[in-house]
């Protein structure tokens, strides 16, 4: 399994000092936002390939605020082309996955409106995402959308299309459920995933490993029983007080959790 790190997870001024961070805390790749120019997006690959690391996967950065669940049909056009920014940002630095947030219920958007509206503008995006051999990985968030391991299943089968797969992020899933269970669920749909900590008894974010009460070796066993092998990466705040020092310590929990020995 790889070790990613998203790039907000990594203090610095320059994308040159992040990435730097990046390979000498010893992460195989890094996770970038959306790039609106080609300059910037070439300028990331080659500091990446400067580095010896991968960008494996492009967050997307239209989801919140322009949702493809929304009832306005411009707002939902505004997301599709931050799709399309994505996409091209992922088709030129060579990543392959794009992270979606599918969509957003809340007092404006009732469910099934926002399950038929984002699957519809998905859609529209499955052919040119396919084309540049680009997976739209989307992940579980708190948006009060998908919030079982079956019906998430059932979203993303709907699609009958590989290039739609699940993004699953291990702590976002700890509030209400069961990751290791909803792991063997999703099984062979799950493409990419997140980590983060999370303490169930207290409900609030954690690192990795400190004041976490996630089951980490039980998480694990999951992805070996549904043979993941991909990037597995941090999502988590710079540490203010310790920023570089942090980073390092991710990893060494990461190599932990891969290991099975935490």
């Amino acid at each position: 399994m790889k070790k990613g790190i998203c790039i907000g997870s990594l203090p610095g001024n320059s994308t040159e000092a992040r990435f730097k961070l990046a390979k000498e805390a010893g992460f195989d790749g890094v996770e970038i936002g959306t790039l609106d120019n080609d300059t910037d997006r070439l300028q990331t690959k080659e500091i990446a390939t400067q580095h010896q690391l991968e960008v494996f996967s492009v967050m997307n950065s239209k989801h919140w605020a322009c949702p493809l669940s929304d009832a306005d049909d411009a707002v939902r056009a505004e997301s599709r082309d931050g799709m399309l920014d994505s996409i091209a940002t992922a088709t030129t630095v060579g990543a392959d996955t794009v992270l979606l947030v599918p969509a957003v219920v809340n007092e404006a958007t009732h469910y099934e409106a926002a399950y038929e509206r984002s699957q519809a503008e998905i859609r529209k995006l499955v052919p040119i995402a396919a084309e540049k051999g680009i997976t739209i990985a989307l992940e579980n968030v708190w948006n009060k959308f998908l919030l079982s391991p079956m019906e998430f299943s059932q979203y993303l089968d709907e699609f009958e299309s590989e290039t739609i797969t699940a993004y699953f992020d291990v702590g976002n899933i700890v509030l209400y459920g069961y990751p290791q269970h909803w792991i063997r669920s999703l099984g062979s749909r799950i493409s990419k995933v997140h980590v983060k900590g999370f303490n169930a008894n207290e409900n609030r974010f954690t690192y990795l490993i400190e004041d976490c009460t996630i089951d980490w070796n039980a998480v694990m066993a999951a992805f070996e029983e549904i043979g993941y092998d991909d990037y597995m990466t941090a999502e988590l705040p710079v540490d203010g007080d310790n920023p570089e020092g942090r980073v390092h310590g991710i990893s060494d929990d990461m190599d932990r959790i891969i290991a099975g020995n935490v």
